[in-house]
């Protein structure tokens, strides 16, 4: 599962590197066809890649909860979870040492 989650954010980290690449090469083109000057290819870049991010972030967020549903029918437990019996074990262990030293 870890595994997995792995390969999906370095899939997504590589996304976004091939998409600014992309992007500055696509902008470069409309330069070259006269289609964009280069004053607004800057901002055209910079407009591009703020959309890119808000969908890249909209992607993660329902990736995030994607997984959570599953790993909730899964009934897997979590990080959480295993902090409070931690807690509760941790507690109970001192109550009977508190009851033995009586």
């Amino acid at each position: 599962m870890k595994d997995l989650l792995r390969k999906g954010l370095s899939f997504g980290l590589g996304l976004a590197v091939v998409s600014r690449e992309q992007i500055e090469k696509f902008v470069d083109e409309m330069v070259k066809k006269g289609e964009v000057t280069s004053s607004e290819s800057k901002d055209l870049i910079q407009d591009l890649m703020d959309k890119g991010e808000a969908q890249r972030r909209e992607m993660n967020s329902f990736i995030h909860s994607q997984l959570e549903k599953m790993l909730k029918e899964l009934n897997v437990s979590t990080k959480d979870d295993i902090e409070r019996l931690e807690k509760r074990i941790s507690d109970l262990e001192t109550i009977v040492k508190n009851t033995e030293n009586r």
